[in-house]
């Protein structure tokens, strides 16, 4: 073709990226690997290997190891000896070497950048000026917090050594995500990279140890699920970060239920989109591009639903198929492609599966007319028009360059739509309005929102998401407290069992006996009678029987969570009136001080004094809460953008609480008092030993102006009703402080709907030391994190 027909036609010419480097790296290592572990390459102990492959051509880039449960205890034993040492180099020891970090990515910016594109299949342009930059942020960002470590952290610690499993989708970017702050913080890592896209983790850390970073902080196990399974289950662990599925992240959760490791899970997600008819009709379409064919839509948060409203919905859609026309697909090196190949081809007939399924069901699957290269894993940008919100491709994470399209009439129907989902992971809206724009946000069910934006990351910015997309933040303070644990929560020792309930004592007194009440449950507002009609009798260590309260069943716990989930409006209350309600509260408690001390004292034994002690301090912790109400605020974060990020800290919304025998009054009212100050609603287990004082307390709540539905109390059997509360799907987290059967029960049975937990893993808390039992810790597990992204300007 001569230059004449070039301008004619205006096609694109290849322009490919040399890989000659990365050739030569790979050969200097004779295309094999093995793990790299306490500063070194070796191979897994039984020579077990694994082939990962170019996505564009399936030819074979190396050999890589394939790691067993031996050569995971090996990396996790070297990383527990290089702990203290790294530890106690203290945070600015550590930010130097975290800087150096970023100035390596920084000078090998390009080998990264084409190794990843070779190893993964995206294209060149993304890996080169979008992953790579950010990569090296991360680890800038991260020095910082170690340099301020010892000052704005100094009540906590590292944990340990930590886990880390990473998916193939941004292999070197979620590398960052992870092990920037792990190391930062005082932590060594175990890594396991994706088994197809491990090479940009074993040159990472080739290279780090090259830079200085001692031998052991930062080790990686390369293989396939199990050896991932193996680090996830391993004792030496005292965190697991995860990024990847939903399916595996339940698994996780399950496996880890109750071994007190901390858990991160970043998992999947089906991303609105959402188009308002004001909105920058190119800017939007635009948007879709970034939004869904960016990395071959083989994105966590890919916005991969679109919703546009009716009125310009035809439009839109007609000028996104032009856009399509223009888009290109091609080798990941070619600089001038818009996509790239898909990661494997058992990816590839997952995705044409699902479109085909989405035919079945009555969608319109628009392609362009465009060239995909013939050999290799790729597939073209896809549009399926008419979809119903209840099909599969609108409810389903595909996972691949398929964008599925709704249309909407309100607000209040776009908002119906985009929650319409299990997920939570992220959401875009798009409108001129920005008053409309940041109505929205705050309604949409997702850890990030961008507004006339999308895929926007910074190292400063958490992420993360609500319900089944996960929980836990990745970047930012919020990201940093995931690697850390409380100086005030180590030395708490295991719970002593309470003393077994005394004989009655019969009785020969002919006194007159007070009149009997049976306390009933507190739910809805309202006294109720439990469901089966059946009471406990309790006890005091004398043998006296000082009441009965109502034993509650599933029932009961059915409808308190019915209850907790119609008082939707605490949510969205003013802090300031949350606020004054718990002031209230704790004044009317303090009013009725004689009658609860009394309570106290003959129901456990205690003093006098002690009783008094515990009634006060529950007083005290109802103002803390009151207090905190109104002023445990978000943040703004400066990304470097022209724009802002609003951290916004929302409730989580229907919490289960679990509480324990000791300081039974102190106790319940330290765990729901900030849940409750945060704007979630409550359903409370008290103490099964002495439940009684939580039945005197909604007399309280009557008489307080808390409205219906926020705080429910089931009193009964403990381990019975934290079992279904942990199994209900309208719970969104739980909380259990107890036995540590207790705990590993509310984990394990907390993974049908990836409820949020916060456990005591059976270690007793001192609930009268303010250090330990208030604060900052509670209200950060009482709230989750949403971050929305406003960029300003023309």
């Amino acid at each position: 073709m001569s230059v004449a027909n070039y301008f004619e036609s205006l096609d694109y010419g290849l322009a490919p990226e040399a890989d000659s480097n990365v050739r030569d790296w790979l050969k200097g290592h004779d295309a094999s690997f093995g793990h790299f572990i306490d500063g070194a390459f070796r191979p897994s102990k039984d020579g077990k290997t694994l082939s990962t492959r170019e996505p564009a051509t399936g030819d074979e880039l190396a050999k890589i190891a394939q790691g067993s449960a031996e050569d995971v205890d090996d990396a996790v034993a070297v990383a527990t000896k290089a702990q203290a040492s790294w530890e106690g180099l203290g945070g600015k020891g550590r930010a130097r070497h975290i800087y150096a970090l970023a100035r390596m990515v920084q000078r090998h910016a390009r080998l990264f950048a084409v190794l990843e594109a070779l190893d993964n299949g995206k294209p060149i342009r993304e890996t080169r000026d979008l992953d790579i930059p950010l990569v090296a942020r991360h680890f800038y960002h991260h020095a910082g917090w170690a340099e301020l470590q010892d000052t704005e952290l100094a009540d906590y610690k590292p944990i340990g050594v930590v886990g880390q499993i990473i998916p193939w989708n941004f292999p070197l970017l979620m590398l960052a995500w992870k092990v920037a702050p792990a190391l930062a913080l005082g932590n060594t890592v175990v890594l396991k990279p994706a088994e197809a896209t491990p090479l940009t983790a074993l040159l990472f850390a080739e290279l780090a140890a090259r830079s200085g970073l001692p031998a052991g902080v930062l080790n990686v196990v390369t293989g396939d699920g199990a050896t991932g399974a193996a680090l996830v289950k391993h004792d030496g662990v005292g965190k697991i970060a995860f990024t990847g599925s939903t399916e595996v992240g339940r698994i996780i959760r399950a496996e880890t239920a109750g071994s007190g490791k901390s858990l991160t899970l970043e998992l999947g997600g089906k991303s609105p989109f959402i188009v308002f008819d004001d909105a920058d009709m190119e800017s939007a379409v635009e948007g879709v591009v970034d939004a869904i064919w960016f990395n071959q839509g083989q994105v966590c948060c890919a916005g991969s639903r679109l919703l546009v409203h009716e009125g310009i919905h035809d439009r839109f859609i007609a000028r996104l198929k032009e856009r399509m026309n223009a888009l290109r697909v091609g080798h990941p090196l070619d600089k001038a492609i818009d996509m790239g190949a898909i990661i494997e081809q058992s990816q590839l007939e997952r995705i044409s599966a699902l479109v085909g399924k989405g035919v079945e069901e009555g969608a319109e699957a628009y392609v362009p007319d465009i060239q995909t290269p013939e050999n290799g894993c790729f597939y073209p940008p896809t549009l399926l028009t008419g979809v119903e919100p209840a099909s599969t491709v609108a409810t389903e994470e595909i996972f691949g360059p398929v964008m599925v399209a709704m249309s909407f009439r309100t607000p209040d129907e776009a908002v119906a739509l985009a929650n319409n989902t299990r997920y939570g992971l992220a959401a875009s809206v798009w409108s001129e309005n920005i008053s409309l724009a940041l109505d929205i946000a705050p309604q949409l069910k997702a850890g990030v929102v961008w507004v006339n934006a999308t895929n926007l990351f910074d190292a400063g910015v958490g992420f993360g998401g609500y319900r089944e997309s996960g929980y836990g933040r990745e970047g930012g303070l919020e990201g940093a407290y995931e690697y850390l644990k409380p100086n005030a929560w180590s030395a708490r020792k295991p719970r002593k069992p309470v003393p077994p309930v005394p004989v009655v004592e019969a009785t020969d007194s002919f006194e007159p006996m007070a009149v009997d009440r049976t306390a009933k449950l507190y739910i809805g507002g309202k006294q109720v009678r439990p469901d089966g009609n059946y009471s406990l009798t309790v006890i005091s260590p004398k043998g006296k029987v000082i009441g009965e309260m109502g034993e509650g069943n599933r029932k009961d716990i059915r409808n308190a969570v019915q209850a907790a989930r119609k008082a939707a409006g605490w949510a969205t209350a003013s802090t300031h009136l949350r606020a004054q309600i718990l002031y209230y509260l704790g004044e009317n408690l303090a009013a009725r001080t004689d009658e609860f001390v009394a309570r106290l004292s003959a129901m456990t034994g205690v003093k006098k004094t002690d009783a008094e002690r515990e009634v006060e301090t529950a007083i005290g912790r109802l103002f803390t809460y009151a207090a905190w109400a109104d002023k445990f605020d978000g943040a703004v974060h400066s990304p470097p953008l022209r724009g802002v990020a609003l951290a916004m800290n929302e409730p989580i919304g229907v919490a289960g609480v679990i509480c324990p025998d000791e300081a039974p009054l102190l106790s319940f009212v330290s765990l729901v008092a900030p849940l409750m100050a945060m704007g979630n609603r409550v359903v409370a287990i008290p103490s099964e030993r002495y439940g009684l004082i939580a039945a005197d307390f909604y007399q309280v709540l009557e008489t307080s102006d808390v409205p219906a539905g926020v705080l429910n109390i089931v009193t009964g059997y403990t381990k019975e009703l934290a079992r279904t509360l942990a199994d209900h799907d309208d719970v969104d987290a739980v909380w259990a402080f107890g036995d540590r059967e207790i705990s590993e029960m509310a984990e394990a049975r907390s993974v049908g709907n990836m409820k949020r937990t916060f456990v005591d893993n059976g270690l007793a808390t001192n609930w009268y030391d303010p250090k330990v039992a208030e604060g900052r810790l509670f209200l950060r597990n009482a709230v989750q994190v949403k971050n929305i992204w406003i960029p300003y300007g023309e």
